[in-house]
Parts: C-alpha cells; sequence; structure tokens
C-alpha cells in the first residue's frame, strides 16, 4: 500500500468514525453488555454479581413470564395475519384507476403519522366501556350490553389487534409500490384467454408480489413480538395485554432486575430468530422471484 493509499484510508476512516464511536459506544457495547448482565444479579445501582444460568432457570418456575409469553403469541396469532390481509386489501383498493386516488392514498396513510402514544389515548376514550364511542354506537344500533373491550380480559387482546389496523399505511405503502411492478403484459394475457379478476389476482398478482409479502410477514413477526408503546398505554384487565416487551420494561426499570430483563432480552431475540426461519421456510415455495 503506497503512502497515498494510506492517506485516502485514514481520511476514509476518519469520516465514518462518528458513525464507528456512535456503534460502538451505543450499540454494541449494550449488546455486549446485556449478555453479561444476563448471567448476572444486578439491579443497577450496585456492582453486578456472577450467578451463572439461575435467570435463564428462574424463566422455567415463573408463571408472569409465561403469561406474557402467551400473551404475545396469542395477539400475533391475531394481529399479524388481519394486518397483512387488511393492508394488502387497501393496497389492492388504492390501486383502482379512480378519482382522487392521490387523496384517498394520503388519507389511509395519515393515520401512521400520529405518534403512538397520541394514537393509544385516541383509542383509550374510543374503547372506553361506558361511555367510549364505540360502545354508544353498539347501543344505538340495538346492542344493549357491548363488549367492555379493555376491562374485559377476554376482549382486551382482539382490541389491541384492532387499534394495530390503524397505523397500517406503511404497509400499504410497500404494498402499492410492490403492486406497480407486476408485469402489465402477464395482466394482459390473463384478461386475454379470459380469466376473472379473481383469478387474476390470485395466479397473476400475489405471485408477482409474493416477494414483497414475505418481507411484510417477517417485519410483522419482528414488530408483533415487540409490541410495547399502545399496550403499556392503554393497559387491560388482569394481565391480559402484559406482552412480553412490556414484563422486559417491568423488571428492569420498574423491579430493577437488570440481570433477569436483560436473560429476557436475549430469550426474546431466539426467539424472534426461530420464528423468522421458520417463516422463513414454510415460505420457500411460495415466494416467487422474477428470473425464477
Amino acid at each position: 500500500m503506497t503512502s497515498g493509499d494510506r492517506k485516502r484510508t485514514w481520511i476514509g476512516l476518519a469520516f465514518v468514525s462518528p458513525w464507528l464511536v456512535g456503534f460502538a459506544a451505543f450499540t454494541l457495547y449494550p449488546v455486549c453488555a446485556s449478555v453479561y448482565f444476563s448471567f448476572c444479579d444486578y439491579d443497577v445501582l450496585s456492582p453486578p454479581v456472577w450467578i451463572g444460568l439461575l435467570n435463564y432457570q428462574d424463566m422455567v418456575s415463573d408463571s408472569v413470564f409465561w403469561k406474557s409469553v402467551w400473551n404475545t403469541l396469542f395477539f400475533n396469532l391475531m394481529a399479524l395475519p388481519l394486518g397483512l390481509v387488511s393492508a394488502l386489501v387497501l393496497a389492492l383498493m388504492l390501486n383502482q384507476p379512480v378519482r382522487m386516488r392521490g387523496v384517498f392514498r394520503a388519507v389511509y396513510y395519515l393515520p401512521s403519522l400520529v405518534p403512538a402514544v397520541a394514537s393509544a389515548m385516541v383509542w383509550l376514550w374510543i374503547l372506553n366501556g361506558r361511555l367510549g364511542l364505540l360502545n354508544q354506537a353498539l347501543m344505538a344500533v340495538g346492542i344493549a350490553h357491548p363488549p367492555q373491550w379493555l376491562g374485559d380480559p377476554a376482549w382486551a387482546k382482539p382490541s389491541l389487534a384492532l387499534v394495530s389496523l390503524w397505523g397500517c399505511g406503511n404497509t400499504v405503502v410497500i404494498y402499492l409500490a410492490a403492486l406497480q411492478g407486476v408485469p402489465r403484459s402477464l395482466l394482459e394475457a390473463a384478461m386475454i384467454d379470459g380469466a376473472s379478476a379473481w383469478r387474476r389476482l390470485i395466479h397473476v398478482t400475489l405471485p408477482a408480489i409474493s416477494p414483497v409479502i414475505y418481507f411484510n410477514l417477517l417485519i410483522g413477526i419482528i414488530g408483533g413480538l415487540q409490541v410495547f408503546t399502545t399496550a403499556f398505554v392503554m393497559g387491560g384487565a388482569e394481565r391480559s395485554t402484559l406482552f412480553y416487551a412490556i414484563y422486559i420494561y417491568q423488571n428492569a426499570f420498574e423491579y430493577r432486575h437488570m440481570g433477569y430483563a436483560s436473560a429476557m432480552a436475549w430469550i426474546l431475540c431466539l426467539m424472534i430468530l426461530a420464528l423468522t426461519w421458520l417463516a422463513s421456510r414454510l415460505s420457500r415455495s411460495l415466494v416467487h422471484y422474477q428470473g425464477d
């Protein structure tokens, strides 16, 4: 390497050094520290004490831990398919050549720009069991005893799954971008062959955008397992909305069991890796890339 090459290398490193320092201080160090703390009894205010695998062993007998796992998985079994299908239906509707299409697209995207806490507060009033707008509307159409929503453990998770649809605008935009790439030649050939709109959707459009559906599925799995803000603000009766990320937060910052919370965070990482790997394996034959 010549002196000029070395000089350019050092100049390049100088330009990227702010990012490298930030990455090391705010990402790499916390990740490495959390690995160490997961094997320690650590309350933040005292030095960590090495206890080996005790934090991981305690999870096996922690009934609240298993309840948070169940709540999170059950919520995602409702919210993930509902969100993917609803966003796809909206994208197909917004892709039609109608008047004021741009206005409709903007209207459906706007809710995703609202801060999560503000949205949660609005929905908290809408889903209020006694004075909420939704129950008032249900009673107006003849339903004398509407659900208590967040006040009923049986309805709390479905309520949050319904609220999650409010911010599906980002997913809709991704689907819309994918729909622009569906080959017109294939659609026109299917129309010439007499294929109905439903058959064109099933046999042409969905296979063409299958990589994007797969991408949204993985993002949905990762985001769904980390659901926090809406459930934290809105709450739920009898720990019905105590999700995994909320329990990590409680252990870390309310109970000051930082070591236990770090161990839970790494179990969550393994859960995400396992579920994304499973989704990749199951969808391998269903995803079609151009050129395949």
